[in-house]
């Protein structure tokens, strides 16, 4: 048995993101997103994942933007302060916990930050990026050097290379991406790529793909589930 969770980040960012992310929910592979509560269009994405039952969403811990900080997030007390502020108006906004944790530009990889996600996913039982027993696969991303965007990195043989042989039997996935419609109000760094990410996700073929390689999709809200499945065949 093999899972894959494509988790679409950024959602409420933009309006451009929030419609590609819902896009490529309905009409391509992606089943997870994560929230960003102080995005420009979050009111946005909140009203859309409630027309949206098979898409979990999760919260997209965002410190940064478009790689600045927003406080100083070496002070572990504000990081710790702005962590649990963030948690509770994705609450507060969704109506129920997320469905799991990460954060915009991996902010938690930080040993010293990453020990108060993970006290926070603990403490809700909730899933966290980079953490077992999901294996997360980032290498679907557009811009491998700084403001330079790479189609071929985002293509349909990209991701079906991927699929074919980065994704193992017993093993639980989640693959990140980022799909989106260029916004002409916003001035993201990674932007057109995500027009680029959209029409891959969307591809007939990745379908094709996951079917010939016996690949299951699920969301994080069915992740208990499937551990339940993949601990009984052990």
């Amino acid at each position: 048995m093999k899972f894959v969770i494509f988790n679409a980040d950024d959602f409420g960012y933009g309006r451009g993101v929030n419609r590609g992310i819902r896009e490529a929910h309905e009409r391509g592979v992606v089943t997870a997103t994560t929230l960003v509560v102080n995005g420009a269009a979050v009111d946005e994405a909140v009203s859309m994942a409630r027309d949206l039952p098979r898409l979990s969403v999760g919260l997209h811990v965002n410190f940064t933007n478009e790689a600045q900080q927003l406080f100083d997030f070496d002070d572990l007390v504000l990081v710790k302060q702005e962590l649990r502020r963030q948690f509770d108006r994705c609450c507060e906004l969704l109506g129920r916990k997320p469905a799991h944790l990460d954060s915009h530009q991996h902010v938690h990889r930080d040993p010293r930050r990453r020990a108060l996600f993970q006290e926070l996913a603990r403490e809700h039982e909730l899933p966290l990026r980079d953490e077992l027993p999901v294996v997360f696969k980032g290498g679907f991303y557009g811009q491998w050097e700084y403001g330079k965007g790479e189609r071929d990195k985002v293509s349909v043989e990209a991701l079906s290379w991927m699929l074919e042989n980065e994704i193992h039997h017993g093993g639980l996935y989640e693959v990140s991406c980022h799909p989106g419609y260029f916004d002409p109000e916003a001035s993201y760094v990674y932007h057109g790529e995500r027009e680029w990410e959209l029409e891959t996700l969307c591809h007939p073929r990745i379908r094709e793909v996951l079917a010939e390689q016996k690949i299951e999709v699920l969301n994080y809200d069915q992740l208990k589930g499937v551990l339940a499945r993949l601990n009984a065949a052990a």
